[in-house]
């Protein structure tokens, strides 16, 4: 299989970094995961989440002109697609009630805001 960009491999994790993790990919290339592409969730150090020898699956993001090899393990994983994801559960009318009940509110405080301003200056017809 060639490395292209886009394609899943799997590869082995061959050291580890503060700022990422090299993976060693087919046909004896490596590349890197950098530290944002190791997890969904904030990873402050690498070493939490992967070791040396750990076989992962990650996606091949780029590939620069002088043959490094950036990959993701996050981009890597299957994720469902919007329509087999759950709808939503809110109706639209709830929605709309919400949204209503927002703008009123801040209507009331914006109009509230500026009467505070206004007496503050002493009305609306004061000079400076």
């Amino acid at each position: 299989m060639s490395i292209e960009v886009g394609s899943k491999l799997k590869g082995k994790v061959t050291g580890i970094k503060k700022f990422g993790a090299f993976v060693e990919l087919p046909e004896g290339k490596s590349g890197l995961v950098h530290i944002s592409e190791v997890a969904d969730n904030y990873v402050e150090n690498v070493e939490d989440h992967l070791s040396v020898g750990d076989e992962v699956e990650v996606k091949v993001l780029t590939i620069a002109d002088d043959g490094k090899i950036s990959l993701s393990i996050k981009k890597a994983k299957a994720r469902p697609r919007r329509s087999q994801q759950q709808k939503p559960s809110q109706k639209p009318e709830d929605f709309e009630k919400k949204l209503s009940n927002f703008l009123k509110d801040s209507e009331d405080k914006l109009t509230s805001i500026k009467r505070q301003t206004e007496s503050r200056r002493g009305g609306r017809g004061s000079r400076r």
